[in-house]
């Protein structure tokens, strides 16, 4: 690669947990804890990608979610309650993210020879850092070692969808062209993320949030499923705006190549 200089990658769904699992169970699991409130694998998908407690605060402010809330304990969520459910939250997920550190099938390879090519690996996620401190050292354990990380609390200005994170990258990876990063994600929310900082942007459909199963739940859906699930998922990410959409962080070589010969020709994001 002569003209990219760096991908900004995703954690969950993208690089590592296939699915997006673990960020979504806890979600359904701290709102029982914390509240004995019920909430789906699919509404907890919805916000996917922000920062948890803005997840969490998100999640508060859907209406279907509301209505249930005020029928439940008659009244409307408050700030209160969002950190109620974070504070419960949090250490559910520093106890299950490690479970799910596994990098996806197929990744580490490209992500090994796009370093020894002299790509810079950046990466940011919706996790907090006390999350990331425990997915990290994990995910090295198995050979995932980016160039820098950044958490969603880190940023003063804020998280996905706004560019901060993706820009915190850029400056500790001493980047020289915003326009020479590509940020590959799973949600809708960090491809916002990218568009906003200024990058090119891959999302990422099988594996991630937009699908949402598991490695063998989605080995076990039948050929028709797939492909109809596939489809809602390129659509979706698309709509958000994705420069491209591939099934996996597993096939992007292709794409940086015509990334490549793009910015050659003097494009932008």
């Amino acid at each position: 690669m002569k003209h990219i200089e760096a991908l900004i990658l995703d954690w969950a769904g993208t690089v590592v947990d296939y699915g997006s699992i673990a960020p979504t169970s806890i979600f359904v699991e701290a709102f029982k804890q914390g509240f004995d409130f019920e909430i789906s694998l699919e509404e907890a998908r919805g916000p996917m990608g922000m920062g948890k407690w803005d997840h969490i605060h998100a999640l508060l402010n859907t209406g279907s979610i509301q209505v249930r809330w005020q029928n439940q304990f008659g009244r409307l969520p408050n700030q209160e309650d969002v950190d109620q459910i974070y504070n419960t939250f949090m250490p559910l997920q520093q106890a299950k993210v490690a479970d799910r550190a596994a990098p996806i099938e197929g990744v580490l390879p490209v992500i090994h020879r796009l370093q020894s090519d002299n790509v810079k690996i950046g990466s940011c996620s919706g996790y907090p850092k006390p999350v990331m401190d425990v997915l990290v050292p994990a995910a090295t354990e198995y050979g995932y070692k980016p160039d820098c990380v950044v958490a969603s609390d880190e940023c003063e200005a804020g998280s996905r969808p706004g560019p901060w994170m993706a820009l915190e990258n850029v400056q500790k990876l001493g980047i020289s062209r915003v326009s020479a990063c590509v940020k590959v994600d799973d949600s809708v929310h960090g491809i916002s993320e990218g568009l906003n900082a200024g990058m090119w942007t891959v999302g990422i459909a099988i594996t991630g949030n937009a699908i949402g199963l598991s490695e063998q739940e989605w080995a076990d859906e039948s050929e028709a499923s797939q492909v109809a699930l596939t489809r809602k998922a390129y659509a979706q990410l698309a709509s958000a705006g994705a420069h491209y959409v591939i099934d996996s962080l597993a096939d992007i070589e292709p794409i940086l190549h015509v990334i490549e010969a793009r910015i050659a020709r003097g494009e932008r994001p």
